[in-house]
């Protein structure tokens, strides 16, 4: 009877052993601390990154982080079921990586999609590799460099079962085991959340910008750009994380003299903006929060141009010269 019970003990501690064995491939800013808080929380972390530096580093950081020159032998050395994370950029690397697994997993092992892909792309994936038995979930994952500290919050599709497999690794990685995560429906799903969540961050980053250029072109009034900043960090109705970013870069740099008028889009703006269309839902805050960052890379300088030249044409007004 207690041969028996320490029997059961031992493979109940087995199971859980092979329960928090999890690969992460794409170790960079995101997924090389997603590595670290996995492996500070008990998790065994098996990483691939294309620089060994990076694996290397890891390695001599975090006990419970291994790290492997190729996708085939982190396979092979992962514990299955299989649990296999990738934090990669969204497009061809990401689908490269997709064929790449789909040869060398088995059936049962799930693949995470943590980049910020297009939901239609996901749900294409999850249909492909459940025709070789591939469980798939896609993770919409937010917090950027703060999140080792901070915790991260995710948001996931896929199937009940799928996510229930991948559950005990998100919530190491959420800011708490009960908050900061949830399951938002099918395949796709996911990502579909992080694409309007970034729409809405633009939208806000764009009212922020446009607010605090106000205060800064109010010249007779001299405002204290950093004080009003820190001010409206307590108790204020727009008090949030963004400002609190802000408060503290313009506490060492009130006109940002070192940085570039020069704002880039990583996509899931333009995808909100499109499935507004689609949907027939008015989103003009985040459209115009794009437009705005296009403005910023010159794209408009023929049309301001071709303005000027008609107020002149029909006004005589002035056109200034390069």
């Amino acid at each position: 009877m207690l041969a028996g019970r320490a029997r059961a003990s031992a493979n109940q501690h087995d199971h859980k052993e092979t329960s928090m064995n999890i690969a992460i491939i794409g170790l960079g800013k995101m997924g090389g601390n997603m590595a670290r808080r996995l492996a500070r929380g008990g998790a065994k972390v098996y990483g691939f990154d294309l620089s060994a530096e990076t694996r290397s580093k890891l390695a001599a950081e975090e006990p419970n982080f291994q790290g492997f020159d190729s996708v085939a032998k982190l396979v092979a050395s992962l514990p299955k079921p299989r649990v296999v994370w990738l934090m990669l950029p969204a497009g061809e690397i990401s689908e490269n990586s997709f064929a790449e697994l789909k040869t060398l997993l088995a059936p049962g092992d799930l693949v995470v999609d943590g980049a910020n892909a297009m939901y239609k792309d996901s749900q294409r994936h999850a249909a492909e590799l459940a025709e070789g038995g591939f469980r798939f979930v896609d993770a919409g994952v937010s917090g950027g460099v703060w999140g080792l500290a901070n915790g991260y919050t995710i948001m996931l599709g896929g199937e009940k079962e799928a996510v229930a497999q991948v559950e005990p690794f998100v919530k190491l990685l959420a800011p708490a085991p009960d908050r900061g995560w949830i399951h938002c429906g099918p395949a796709g799903s996911g990502h579909y959340t992080k694409m309007v969540h970034n729409g809405i961050e633009y939208g806000m980053m764009q009212a922020f910008a446009e607010g605090f250029a106000l205060l800064k072109a109010k010249e007779d009034f001299n405002l204290d750009l950093g004080e009003i900043s820190e001010v409206w960090r307590h108790g204020s109705v727009i008090r949030s994380w963004l400002l609190d970013l802000i408060a503290g870069t313009l506490a060492e740099d009130t006109d940002l003299a070192g940085l570039a008028a020069y704002v880039p889009d990583s996509g899931e703006g333009r995808w909100t903006v499109l499935e507004s269309i689609e949907l027939g839902v008015p989103a003009p805050v985040i459209t115009q929060a794009l437009f705005s960052r296009f403005s910023s890379r010159g794209n408009d300088d023929f049309a301001m141009k071709l303005l000027s030249m008609m107020r002149n044409a029909f006004g005589g007004h002035a056109v200034a010269k390069q």
